[in-house]
């Protein structure tokens, strides 16, 4: 047992530093927490907006972002100085993907199909995002509860069109290059070797991803989706691949909802529309439960507080034992079969064994990354 009230962890990628509390044994009563609905008035634009049913693409704003810079450079601007960005001062957009009319069930309750009916219509905007090549990146994000910030209780995805890469974005591509440049391979494929090998922080597994709760997690009980397969651009994610990230949150979030059915937000990490990061970033789903409030430590010093560890925070999801989920059967064991959930059959696979559905080629052990090597 540790001898102090934090842990300080170090994200092997980005270099940051988390506070993690490890003095005291987990209460699942602190952490009972369920979603509260917005209140729209009873009238949700996302059932009848666009028209016409299934999945709808909804523009919110045009133009969304106004770059001003500094206060100085906005008092400029409004002298009518301009700044030198390289693109209009306003840019981007805000739209969000949207569930079939009425649909206000959590994600992992309307089954993997609709999943990744969203998902595939996300990854189609960022493709056309990326032939357009006005803007920087695109952040697809998915606020569930008001307390996440939801401004509807539909079911969507948020797009965000920016003008600029996200600075967390940033640390994650520069920490990627650095690591791939001093290790001679990519921290993420790296990070999903390790996972699945040594288990502690292993969520749920198949042929294409990996759900794992991170060694520095910022969030109690965190968990990212990782594709087994190096790939940086979301965009160009083949259909297994984003039928298998559908399932891993199918999986991940129906445990998750067994707190009480936490507001989370999702968001997906992706390469820059106009920078080419092919061999050094790999694409990846993040979901961050809003279980608590940020607290004095965390805004005065940036260091994030997880009073929860990682570790502890997977034994109590699994714990939970086989779920019944909205479209098949139970829950499979984290490191069960892979495969009846994703729908292949590639031949070879086993636990021992996992293979990729682009390669087919089992994937080798290597250095540890939490042990820095």
């Amino acid at each position: 047992m540790p001898t102090g009230l934090f842990e300080l962890r170090r994200d092997a990628i980005t270099g940051w530093w988390v506070a993690t509390v490890v003095d005291r044994a987990f209460e699942r009563a602190r952490f009972r927490l369920a979603a509260e609905p917005v209140d729209d008035g009873g009238v949700c634009r996302n059932c009848h907006e666009p028209s016409g049913g299934g999945v709808r693409h909804r523009l919110l704003r045009g133009d969304a972002f106004h770059v001003v810079g500094t206060e100085e450079d906005a008092g400029r601007a409004g002298e009518g100085a301009q700044l030198r960005l390289g693109s209009p001062r306003a840019v981007g957009s805000w739209s969000t993907i949207v569930a079939p009319p009425g649909e206000h069930r959590p994600l992992h309750s309307v089954g993997t199909e609709l999943i990744a009916t969203l998902l595939d219509a996300a990854r189609r905007v960022i493709e056309d995002l990326r032939r357009v090549g006005t803007t920087e990146y695109v952040q697809v994000v998915q606020n569930w509860g008001a307390q996440a910030g939801a401004r509807t209780n539909h079911l969507c995805l948020d797009v965000y069109d920016l003008p600029q890469i996200p600075h967390r974005v940033g640390e994650e591509l520069g920490g990627a290059a650095r690591f791939v440049i001093r290790e001679g391979e990519c921290p993420f494929c790296r990070l999903v070797r390790d996972e699945v090998r040594r288990g502690v922080r292993l969520v749920w597994q198949d042929r294409a991803s990996v759900a794992f709760a991170p060694f520095a997690s910022r969030s109690p009980f965190e968990v990212w989706i990782v594709p087994r397969h190096h790939e940086a651009d979301f965009g160009r994610a083949i259909e297994a691949e984003v039928r298998s990230a559908a399932e891993a949150l199918r999986q991940v979030l129906a445990r998750l909802a067994l707190l009480d059915g936490p507001p989370y937000n999702l968001v997906l990490h992706t390469a820059p529309l106009r920078e080419r990061v092919d061999q050094t970033y790999h694409w990846h789903w993040e979901i961050h439960p809003r279980l608590r409030a940020i607290a004095g430590l965390e805004l005065g010093t940036g260091l994030p507080v997880n009073p929860v560890a990682p570790e502890d925070a997977v034994e109590e999801l699994l714990a939970a034992g086989e779920i019944e989920l909205a479209d098949g059967p139970p829950a499979p064991r984290p490191l069960g079969d892979p495969d009846a959930a994703a729908g292949r059959t590639t031949a070879g696979a086993s636990e021992r064994d996992p293979i990729s559905p682009r390669t087919a080629e089992p994937w080798a052990a290597g250095p540890d990354l939490e042990r820095g090597g």
